[in-house]
């Protein structure tokens, strides 16, 4: 099947707003997320929580992650990807609406939303990707996971400027990253309606996915365990970076900044990765350079406090993450064979990935809690670092999942 981007009869105007609203979904996926870390000091003393418990507004959207992973599929094929699509960004602004009202009821239930929105977007942009531009996955994984990055890190950089320096406080601070989910929901609701004819005949759309499948499949199992371990990494780094940099003696705005700077300078790898990853037969070695600058710089933090040592370690973590998530997003494109393998094996990768991911910034905050030293805490994240290499020599083999 051709993706849209060929088909001659296509209007001019629906492609550029399908890039466009490819890439604004992608501007949304972390904000609301990555912006909660710096702050996480802040309002676990506003409301009074321990560091485990205040480690569950960054593992509550996760477990979301993994509840809706498999349906998010169903719900695409059901009422086509532009609708679901749709959904997910009225779930998300509703989702930061309610997360921004200071009680801690409605900010837990807003955080569930959060997730379920930034879920059903998470799963169904590699499907989208597959069905629309067949030939060209890895540059497009390219372009939204650098979009993705470039918001995720802004975001982490401006909470507190946006909290404490222009008086915002953290309601605020988090309610701005509803804006661009607003303009991306104006993107879908044209895209939904706009949909080309044909694309109710679409192999990806009313097509039943045979889930089981895929959960008989290794080569699945590997990726979704790869997905799961670097999203353990990425989501424990983004809450709780800022807290070991804090500890280390720079202040929390500085830290903030540092996790903001670890993201940003992981943008060359999320649009290299992919793109290297498209070309080459085996992704082993992607793999393998990725971990031993994961596994270099959390030891670096655990070995030593020295600035040079924080920046040197930040840069590391971060060209890790960034480069291992672009990597992760590939392989649901690569391993699969055509858009429904890709929007099933996505599915099952991130409700199954996510399960592990949750776990990961409550366990941090919890070890942290019984030690008060970050040595333990470290020490297992070289160790989750060490798993992603292995689960990715698997799933950078060149096969596909259901063959």
């Amino acid at each position: 099947m051709e993706g849209y981007n060929t088909k001659e009869n296509e209007p001019s105007v629906y492609r550029y707003l399908l890039l466009a609203g490819i890439i604004f979904v992608a501007f949304n996926l972390r904000p609301s997320i990555t912006s909660v870390g710096p702050l996480m000091g802040i309002i676990r003393d506003d409301i009074g929580l321990s560091n485990w418990s205040v480690g569950v507004l960054t593992s509550l959207p996760l477990v979301a992650f993994a509840v809706i992973s498999p349906i998010a599929p169903k719900l695409g094929q059901r009422f086509t990807y532009e609708r679901t699509m749709l959904l997910g960004l009225i779930l998300l602004v509703f989702g930061i609406g309610m997360r921004s009202i200071s009680l801690l009821v409605f900010l837990l239930i807003g955080t569930l939303f959060v997730g379920m929105g930034i879920a059903i977007c998470n799963v169904l942009l590699p499907g989208v990707l597959k069905e629309k531009y067949p030939a060209k996955v890895a540059l497009m994984t390219a372009v939204y996971s650098t979009a993705m990055g470039i918001f995720a890190a802004t975001a982490s950089g401006l909470s507190i400027p946006l909290a404490t320096g222009m008086d915002l406080g953290w309601q605020l601070a988090l309610l701005v990253w509803a804006i661009p989910a607003i303009l991306a929901a104006i993107i879908w609701v044209y895209l939904a309606r706009k949909t080309p004819k044909d694309d109710d005949n679409a192999e990806v759309t009313y097509v039943r996915v045979a889930e089981n499948r895929m959960y008989k499949s290794p080569l699945a199992w590997q990726v979704a365990g790869y997905m799961g371990f670097q999203s353990f990494l990425f989501y424990v780094t983004i809450s709780w970076l800022p807290e070991i940099l804090h500890d280390y003696g720079v202040t929390m705005a500085t830290a903030g900044w540092m996790l903001s700077f670890s993201q940003f300078i992981g943008l060359p790898a999320s649009f290299l990765v992919p793109m290297i990853a498209g070309r080459v037969e085996s992704q082993r070695p992607i793999v393998i350079a990725l971990g031993i600058c994961s596994v270099t710089g959390f030891s670096g933090l655990l070995l030593g406090s020295s600035y040079a040592i924080m920046v040197i370690s930040t840069i590391l973590i971060g060209s890790a993450m960034s480069g291992s998530f672009a990597l992760g997003l590939t392989f649901l494109g690569l391993r699969a064979r055509n858009a429904k393998q890709a929007g099933e094996l996505s599915g099952m990768a991130q409700s199954l990935g996510y399960v592990l991911a949750a776990i990961g910034p409550m366990l941090i905050g919890y070890l942290y809690d019984i030690t008060q030293v970050w040595t333990v805490p470290l020490i297992t994240l070289i160790g989750i670092a060490i798993m992603v290499v292995i689960f990715g020599m698997g799933a950078g083999r060149n096969k596909f999942v259901l063959d």
